[in-house]
């Protein structure tokens, strides 16, 4: 079996509570993202973007879930405060994979958004090409407006998933996975 085909079948999330460092390198980021960045792409319109919270920015992006997670609950105590300022700080590196979906007259938004999801599960397969581990998330700071205007995402952008990347410091058990008898089919 090749290497290729081996990371694509050895591919498993690590929780990121079980990612520390050491995270990418500025280099192996560069060869992430141009990994990640190699996916279907219907008229070149590339509609996805990345950032890069990793460092400070990390307990800064905190802060502000914390901020927002207060304001819609007040009551929340301070272990459910900790969880949402520590969201973002367990992986040295997370890459926020940003949708941004274009009016065309010829390509759907649908294929579109597929190219975002695309783009995570490149940065997945590269992450573990590298021996990272990786894990892509979405969670309610995803969809909260709040968050998305303090990553500076456009009204007409959508975060595609959060991609928390670093040296895993537990392996997890593989999954149980689906049996292909149960889905597929021959037409």
């Amino acid at each position: 079996m090749n290497d290729s085909l081996s990371n694509l079948l050895s591919r498993r999330s690590v929780p990121p509570r079980w990612l520390g460092g050491p995270g990418p390198s500025a280099e192996e980021v560069e060869t992430l993202l141009t990994a990640a960045a190699r996916v279907p792409d219907h008229g070149k319109l590339v509609p996805w973007r990345f950032i890069l919270i990793e460092g400070e920015a990390r307990q800064r992006l905190g802060e502000v879930l914390v901020k927002a997670f207060q304001a819609d609950h007040p009551d929340a105590d301070a272990e459910k405060i900790a969880t949402e300022r520590e969201r973002f700080a367990k992986a040295p590196l997370v890459v926020a994979v940003v949708s941004r979906v274009m009016p065309h007259v010829k390509i759907p938004e649908w294929e579109q958004v597929l190219s975002a999801g695309a783009v995570c599960v490149n940065l997945l397969h590269a992450a573990n090409a590298l021996g990272y581990g990786a894990s892509w998330l979405s969670g309610w700071a995803a969809f909260d407006r709040r968050v998305l205007d303090a990553l500076g995402l456009a009204p007409n952008e959508r975060i595609a998933g959060f991609v928390h990347i670093g040296t895993p410091t537990e392996k997890p058990t593989d999954r149980e996975r689906p049996n292909l008898t149960d889905i597929v089919t021959r037409f």
